[in-house]
């Protein structure tokens, strides 16, 4: 009976929201994982996304997290920035990352920020609540994210990158 109410509380704790997206129903559930599991994301990865060319950076892992950019640029302009992290958390991994306009104005306000905690750690596969990393081969990942403005139904948006020579 143990075993069965115990099934039915991880099995509680994430739902899916589209085909390649969880979402985590309690925080409290959260696996418990290292930056080690996800050190496959370091390097600098390219590819087509949001009608333009999506760029993205991500140190290898040293003091318990890892630091990333992101950039988006369409006609030769960039659109957005990204910088964010992924970092040991309560014994597991939580991204967190803000926004910027071309001019380094932040989106969200000064103390703000997106997280996306861990809900679930597989061999080249990571899932965030509303962020998912599927490693591709050695050269090669696809990244998954809800998409939405405020107000709209979210969408999930693939990200197809190739590592970057």
């Amino acid at each position: 009976m143990a075993i069965s109410l115990l099934s039915i509380a991880l099995a509680q704790a994430q739902t899916k929201r589209t085909e390649n997206i969880l979402v985590l129903d309690d925080p409290k559930n959260m696996p418990k994982a290292s930056i080690q599991e996800v050190a496959w994301f370091a390097g600098h990865w390219q590819g087509e996304a949001l009608g333009g060319l999506s760029d993205e950076y991500w140190s290898q892992p040293m003091a318990g997290a890892m630091f990333g950019m992101y950039r988006l640029v369409k006609a030769d302009k960039v659109v957005f920035y990204e910088l964010f992290r992924v970092a040991e958390e309560n014994g597991s991994l939580m991204i967190r990352l803000k926004h910027f306009h071309p001019d380094m104005k932040g989106w969200e306000e000064k103390d703000a920020t997106v997280t996306f905690p861990l809900v679930k750690l597989n061999e080249g596969e990571a899932w965030f609540d509303g962020m998912t990393f599927r490693k591709n081969g050695p050269d090669a990942m696809t990244v998954y994210v809800l998409i939405g403005k405020k107000g709209e139904e979210p969408r999930e948006v693939k990200f197809s990158y190739h590592r970057a020579p």
